[in-house]
């Protein structure tokens, strides 16, 4: 009875998160990640350096004694790097025990894209480097939103 119960509990909270996307900004473009893997988000710290790590790689930064890597979204989409300001944040997420932290420019809203508004990426979306996993239409806005399994993991493997 318990383990029904336990089941039942968390397939309501799946379905709380069930099409919500935490939406962020780089300069005047929008993207999504699924809040399903989004532990927190805070603004910017202190990061210490790490020699030999891709340009994307910032450094590391301690959070409540726990030491996570950062990444630069703008830098891992070969957009210039814009100094950090106060809207600056650090949207830190778990993808398979691997939790790192991604610096965005700002933190827009959580938003509710249902499946039905969300189109697969086009060949031409797909080309640059295949991190955008669909493009969710919101009113007359469009959303890219984010494999973040990929992102994160061709910058830690394979650079």
């Amino acid at each position: 009875m318990e383990e029904a119960l336990l089941q039942d509990g968390i397939t309501e909270e799946e379905d709380t998160q069930k099409d919500l996307y935490l939406i962020f900004n780089l300069g005047e473009e929008a993207f999504g990640v699924d809040i399903k893997i989004v532990s927190e988000m805070i603004g910017i710290q202190p990061i210490a350096e790490l020699p030999e790590m891709p340009e994307c790689i910032r450094g590391i930064i301690n959070l409540r004694g726990k030491i996570i890597p950062v990444m630069d979204v703008r830098l891992r989409f070969k957009k210039p790097l814009k100094d950090y300001d106060w809207r600056t944040c650090i949207i830190v997420i778990d993808i398979d025990d691997l939790v790192i932290g991604l610096i965005v420019d700002s933190v827009d809203e959580v938003l509710k894209i249902p499946k039905d508004n969300i189109v697969l990426p086009t060949r031409i979306t797909q080309s640059g480097n295949g991190y955008i996993k669909g493009i969710g239409k919101s009113g007359e806005n469009v959303k890219m939103l984010i494999d973040c399994f990929k992102l994160v993991q061709e910058a830690i493997v394979v650079n």
